[in-house]
């Protein structure tokens, strides 16, 4: 975070004339040349600030008051940062919930600021966050945007895509043989198979992690007659996808049907690990795709997305914190008077990984909200 400096802008004067008081103004320094480091944990404050507030509605049943308060509690910690950020992937689009919009400015925007384009998901897994269950956590990417670079982080028209996750070993298998075998389009049945290679595994020993939905049911049957082990999930599908690029997850692939947003944001945390998203849009009905087509993406629905295209550039971010008990991180605990929360932080430039356990004195420990622009205990 970036403060004005004293300058003393008449000391010339003040050495041949000691009587002549100095005069003296404030200036703004020069930006950081790496101002991601130093902004970096603001954004985890954020996701923090989300969690804490929105755990208070865990098991109570009320999904969207659980997102209002984890928008609440982002939007006031983005009150105090010196940033130009632009919600380029907002929430609250599919079931018309509290959210933070496309388009939505954050930060003081002040003159000099580094910009941000920025994604999140203030509860990723709403329904999981209302009934208590696990997999519920806050997420937020940033990407400041390279020269030339209009947009680091794509917004996608439809509101579901289809998706491949894996993770580095799977990438760097494809890259060594020089092939792209393992494809969106291809017969599930067949992408196990070079995944299994790839890991050095049998099909039998592989973990698929798909949404427990009706519209999964034929690519279900099909996992379960290969024989991989399967994980359905009932809500949640941004840490499920980034699961694969994590070493010690259990999980090898995730695949199905989820929301376009969601894929952005996984497409960060992938980038920052290693591994590799394919997307594709996948229109509900004919009604969606005709408007597609209609809006002037009628070529962009054959197009697979990588997560290079999902997010490009190296200036970017991600950070993440439990709600509940998720596949990527633990969720929140109280414990002795302390709020503890797990958070991770990545960085794309430099593939950097850093797990956060933060420890709230609950008789000291205040989040500051923007509904009212002041501090609240927990």
């Amino acid at each position: 975070m970036t403060s004005p400096t004293l300058a003393d802008t008449s000391a010339a004067a003040a050495l041949t004339s000691p009587a002549a008081a100095p005069k003296k103004v404030f200036v703004r320094p020069p930006q950081h040349p790496d101002f991601e480091r130093v902004v970096e944990l603001d954004f985890v404050r954020a996701t923090e600030g989300a969690a804490l507030n929105a755990f208070k509605w865990l098991g109570k049943g009320d999904k969207n008051a659980a997102d209002e308060a984890a928008c609440d509690a982002i939007r006031g910690m983005f009150d105090l940062m010196d940033v130009c950020a632009e919600v380029v992937i907002g929430e609250g689009i599919k079931d018309n919930a509290p959210g933070i919009f496309l388009g939505e400015h954050l930060g003081k925007w002040l003159p000099g600021s580094l910009k941000f384009d920025i994604a999140l998901d203030p509860v990723d897994g709403t329904t999981n966050c209302a009934k208590g269950l696990p997999n519920s956590i806050s997420v937020l990417c940033a990407a400041s945007p390279e020269l030339d670079v209009k947009q680091s982080l794509k917004n996608i028209p439809a509101f579901y895509c289809s998706k491949l996750a894996y993770g580095p070993r799977v990438k760097a298998y494809m890259s060594r043989v020089g092939l792209e075998q393992i494809k969106l389009g291809n017969p599930i049945e067949e992408n196990l198979e070079l995944i299994g290679k790839a890991l050095g595994k049998r099909v039998q020993d592989l973990t698929v992690v798909v949404l427990d939905r009706p519209r999964h049911d034929a690519l279900v049957k099909k996992i379960r007659e290969s024989g991989a082990a399967l994980r359905m999930i009932g809500d949640g599908d941004i840490a499920a996808a980034i699961a694969p690029s994590l070493p010690d997850s259990g999980v090898d692939v995730y695949v199905g049907i989820g929301g376009s947003p969601e894929a952005v944001v996984a497409a960060a945390a992938i980038k920052c690990l290693g591994g590799d998203i394919q997307a594709q849009m996948a229109p509900r009905d004919e009604k969606e795709h005709t408007q597609l087509v209609a809006d002037g993406f009628e070529a962009e629905l054959q197009r697979v997305l990588y997560a290079d295209d999902l997010a490009h550039g190296k200036n970017i971010i991600f950070c993440a914190t439990g709600i509940s008990d998720s596949s990527l991180l633990p969720g929140v605990k109280i414990v002795n008077g302390r709020a503890v929360t797990h958070s991770v932080m990545m960085r794309a430039k430099s593939r950097t990984v850093r797990y956060i356990t933060t420890h709230h004195d609950l008789t000291q420990k205040t989040i500051r909200l923007r509904s009212d622009r002041s501090e609240h205990r927990l």
